[in-house]
Order: C-alpha cells, then sequence, then structure tokens
C-alpha cells in the first residue's frame, strides 16, 4: 500500500506541475489568477473522477456503467430522466454531473472551434448545478460558487482556445479512481505542495494562514489523544486560512464524528480550504466555511447573537497586521475583547498584534468543556506588560491553559519569528501546567537557497508522549503548579523552571593542589600583563601635550 500511495501522490504532484507548466507558458506563473485556475481545474478533475466512482456503484444504474467501455460514453446515452434519477439516489456529498460536464465529453469537442467558451460555459454550469452542497458563504451571507470562468485570465482572445485545450489535456491524463476505494492519507502532503508557491509576496499573505503538518499533528493528536472515541465533535478556526490546523484534527477524531467551522478574510484562502475539505471527505461542512473579516463581523452565532461555542478550536492567526481602520471598533467590544486591544503605534502600524484579539475571541469562543490550541510568538509567554500580559495573567488565573509548547526556530517557512503553541481547556480543570522546550529538536535543511528547520516523527512523538504523561524532563520538560507560574511572573516558558545545575568533580589533594597552582600560574600571568598595560597606558599619556 505504501508504494501504492507514493504512485498516488507522484502522480498527483506531475498534474500540479503540468497545469503550473500551462500557466506559465501562457504568461500566468506567479499572478493573482494562477492559483484558481489550478485549484479549480484540480478540482474539476477530482469532481469528474469522484462522480464517475460512485455513479459506477449505483444500484439502479452501476452495472450498466461499469459494463460499457468507457463509463462516460454510456453516461452521454442517459435521458434527462434518467440523469435525474442518478443524482436522487447519490448523497449529497457527491457532485453532480450531467453527460455534458464530463470530461470526456468536452475533451472530445477539443477540435471544434471556440473551445475555450464551452469549457468556461461548462464550469460555471457545474457550479450552478452543485451551488446548494459545493459552495461558500461569505460574513454578508452572499454565496460563492465553486467554479468560475478560466480563459479569461489569457489576456489575448486569440490564444484562449489552445490554453483551455492545455489544461483538459494536463488533467485527461491522471484518474483520482484508485484513491476512492481506499483512504490514504496523502492529501496533506499534496496539498502542501499545491499551495507552496502562493506562500510568497508573489501569491498572496498565505505566510500569514499556512501551519507546518508537524505542528499542526502536535497541536491535533493534544488535544483529541491518540485512542479518543468522539461523536458530534464541533471543530473551529476563526483564522483558518487553508484548513491545515481543521483537517489535521478532523483526521484525528475522524471526518464523520465532527463538524467544520471556520472563517477567513481571504478569498484565496476559502477557495483552498474549500479544496481541501472535498480531498478530505468533509464536504459536509462546506456550509460553514465563510469568508469574511472574523473580529469585525463574527459569523458564527447562536440566536441570541452571542458566539457560537465549539467542542474544539484551533488556531494559528496572523501575529502582526495593520488593522487600524477597525482598531476602536472592536475596542468597543469589552466582553469579547476582556483584556483590551492593542493601541495604533505612531510608527509603523504593520506592527499590531492582532493575535491578542483573536486568542480572546478564542477563549470565548470555546465550550464551558471545550479545548483549544493556538499559535502565539513565543514572546507573549514572558511578556510582562501591555495586553499580553493582562491576557495571559487570566488564562492562569482562570486554568485555562494547561500547556505550553516552544517550537524550534525556522519551522515556519515564511518567517524566523520564534513560535509557541498554548493548550487550552475551558473548564479549568487542571491541578498543574506542562512546559515543554521543543527548540533543540528536529533538523535543519534547505529549500530554494534558505535555511529551514523541521520536526521529525521521532520529535512529534517525543512531544506529544511526555505531554500526555506530564513527563519532566531534563533540559526539556517540567510540570509546575499554577502558584511556581504566577511566583515566576507568569512566565510559561519552560526554561525559567529547569533546575541550575552545578558539576561536582571527584579529584584527590594531588590533583587538587595541582589545578590551583595551575590557575595561580594562569592569574599572575595575566595580572602581570594587565599591570604592563596600565603602565604603557599611563606612559603614553604623559608624552601628550596640548598644542595651540
Amino acid at each position: 500500500m505504501e508504494n501504492h500511495n507514493q504512485d498516488i501522490t507522484e502522480a498527483t504532484i506531475a498534474l500540479i506541475d503540468s497545469l503550473k507548466s500551462t500557466t506559465s507558458a501562457f504568461g500566468l506563473a506567479n499572478s493573482g489568477s494562477e492559483y484558481k485556475i489550478i485549484t479549480e481545474m484540480f478540482l474539476y478533475k477530482y469532481f469528474n473522477d469522484k462522480f464517475g466512482y460512485e455513479a459506477k456503484k449505483d444500484k439502479k444504474y452501476g452495472e450498466r456503467l461499469r459494463n460499457a467501455k468507457n463509463w462516460d460514453v454510456e453516461y452521454d446515452k442517459f435521458t434527462e430522466d434518467e440523469v435525474d434519477d442518478l443524482f436522487s439516489y447519490q448523497p449529497s456529498t457527491v457532485p453532480r454531473l450531467r453527460p455534458e460536464h464530463t470530461l470526456a465529453h468536452l475533451y472530445n469537442t477539443s477540435g471544434d472551434g471556440d473551445f475555450s467558451t464551452r469549457l468556461d460555459a461548462m464550469l460555471i454550469d457545474i457550479a450552478n448545478l452543485n451551488a446548494k452542497n459545493f459552495s461558500v458563504v461569505t460574513s454578508g451571507k452572499n454565496r460563492v460558487n465553486i467554479f468560475s470562468a478560466l480563459t479569461q485570465f489569457v489576456t489575448d482572445p486569440q490564444k484562449r482556445d489552445d490554453f483551455a485545450k492545455s489544461l483538459m489535456r494536463s488533467v485527461a491524463s491522471f484518474n483520482f479512481e484508485s484513491v476512492f476505494a481506499e483512504k490514504y492519507d496523502f492529501f496533506s502532503r499534496i496539498f502542501e505542495y499545491l499551495i507552496k508557491d502562493y506562500n510568497n509576496a508573489g501569491g498572496g499573505k498565505y505566510a500569514e494562514y499556512y501551519t507546518p503538518r508537524a505542528i499542526a499533528q502536535v497541536m491535533a493528536r493534544l488535544l483529541v489523544g491518540d485512542d479518543a472515541n468522539l461523536r458530534g465533535m464541533t471543530c473551529y478556526d476563526p483564522a483558518a486560512g487553508t484548513g491545515t490546523l481543521l483537517m489535521s484534527l478532523a483526521h484525528q477524531i475522524g471526518e464523520n464524528r465532527c463538524t467544520i467551522f471556520s472563517q477567513d478574510i481571504s478569498e484565496k484562502s476559502s477557495e483552498m480550504l474549500r479544496l481541501n475539505l472535498i480531498l478530505n471527505n468533509l464536504s459536509g461542512s462546506l456550509i460553514n466555511i465563510v469568508q469574511g473579516n472574523t473580529l469585525t463581523e463574527p459569523y458564527h452565532k447562536e440566536e441570541n447573537g452571542t458566539l457560537r461555542k465549539f467542542d474544539f478550536v484551533v488556531s494559528n492567526p496572523p501575529f502582526n497586521l495593520d488593522f487600524s481602520d477597525f482598531r476602536d471598533t472592536i475596542a468597543a467590544d469589552s466582553i469579547r475583547f476582556w483584556a483590551g486591544v492593542p493601541n495604533i503605534p505612531k510608527k509603523d502600524k504593520s506592527k499590531m498584534s492582532v493575535y491578542l484579539c483573536f486568542i480572546q475571541h478564542i477563549i470565548n469562543s470555546l465550550k464551558v468543556t471545550g479545548k483549544g490550541a493556538v499559535v502565539v510568538p513565543t514572546g507573549f509567554i514572558t511578556a510582562k506588560s501591555g495586553v499580553e500580559r493582562k491576557v495571559r495573567n487570566r488564562l492562569i488565573d482562570e486554568k485555562w491553559v494547561y500547556g505550553c509548547v516552544s517550537m524550534p526556530n525556522h519551522v515556519f517557512a515564511t518567517t524566523s519569528t520564534n513560535v509557541s503553541v498554548l493548550f487550552l481547556d475551558k473548564s479549568g480543570s487542571s491541578d498543574n501546567v506542562i512546559l515543554i522546550d521543543a527548540s533543540k529538536l528536529g533538523e535543519d535543511y534547505k529549500e530554494n537557497g534558505l535555511q529551514r528547520h523541521r520536526l521529525l516523527p521521532a520529535d512529534i512523538d517525543k512531544i506529544v508522549s511526555t505531554f500526555q504523561r506530564k513527563e519532566a524532563v531534563e533540559d526539556f520538560s517540567v510540570v509546575v503548579s499554577y502558584d511556581e507560574i504566577k511566583e515566576k511572573g507568569y512566565s510559561l516558558s519552560a526554561g525559567q523552571y529547569f533546575d541550575i545545575k552545578i558539576e561536582y568533580v571527584e579529584m584527590d589533594e594531588g590533583e587538587f593542589n595541582r589545578q590551583i597552582a595551575q590557575y595561580k600560574e594562569t592569574f599572575t600571568g595575566q595580572f602581570d600583563e594587565s599591570h604592563r598595560l596600565e603602565n604603557e597606558i599611563m606612559r603614553k599619556l604623559d608624552t601628550l601635550c596640548f598644542c595651540k
């Protein structure tokens, strides 16, 4: 199975590379539209193969499609009534395609004129057909469909047909169906590869949203446990980005045992998250994916207008962001932002610590029995003043924080900021706190000429097992009471609690005397040199005179 998994991974990466080659050839590399073209064509291919796979399993029409040499050619012969009947037997998680929507149907007409117009029209038609189950909404309740016209991004109309044909040739060379029979946990690695080119200035602000897979695994395993039997769990991320944290959490709980909720201000991130949910068998949660500003317009609320509460909340919010335009608006909400909101700096507004607002929102979004994990800059865990200190003091006073793991430098590909992960329990039931300094774990590597760092599987296991057992390990972890934390100025830095070690070396009297003699000889020489320098300095000063 491992080799098969690898084959699928390599084939999928080859598909992505092929699509990127096409966008590059038509002048769209690293453009704002490239991510949309690649993700929508990738998703269209997934829709095509997923629909075919499920249709061939249908009790009424499956045998007819399975026995055909090409299922999509046979599907072209279905009447409208038969198509609607087939749809009625499919669960809502299966995308719907009419015969004219299949890849084979469209590909066979690629020699006809105006192919780009037909590709765009087909994608829009599929989006409308699947709007109920496969779209996301904005905080203003506007629906964002899953597909849009793609060839319009090529500015020269004469080249659009060739562009459309090249895209179709790329997706026609690959088949997802071998993935559907069994579950393969390779989508997360594929997804990292899919978006890696957009984690830079050329592709948007993905650096603020993307979380390394290793950190996501640590967070999910420590929140859920390795053998938890949970059902009906609600999982939320108020700054979801592309959904790495939510996917890890859902995998740990079980995709059929949880429902995903999210909000993110970025259109690109929402598009990527939507794809991530579909690829991970979580399309039933698409209705809960919202594009919008969580801080000014939190979407997920109860009927009485209060924030909805969740079983699990995970987040890697942007650390610093200029939110001066709406700072006063959210500061007026003293209930949600109980520790206050950072002031607008006089010089660099981009340094405003927006993550402090997200931490407070997260606390307000947890059930009384809810648990959460949030990535913060490591400076937060020792800050001595400001909103940082107010937030941390309350987390400790209320016993809401029960663990903190400080990660190695450079684990985030796009920032050198040191990060730590806070683990929260709104029940306040913990008697002590486990603090881990994982800064020495992992290995360095280079990517695109830049220094990076990553946690290895053994490192993840060490963090998880030490945390779960609440085990004190020399120079790695410490278990402290809340009173001890308060005595240390409310610090959550493991290093401040490590014992200072004094090494004792056994020696006999002779060895002791020899070492003392050596020290005296060394110091005598150093003192002599010091006196010589003092005399030389004074002599030089005596030679100086004031000259008119």
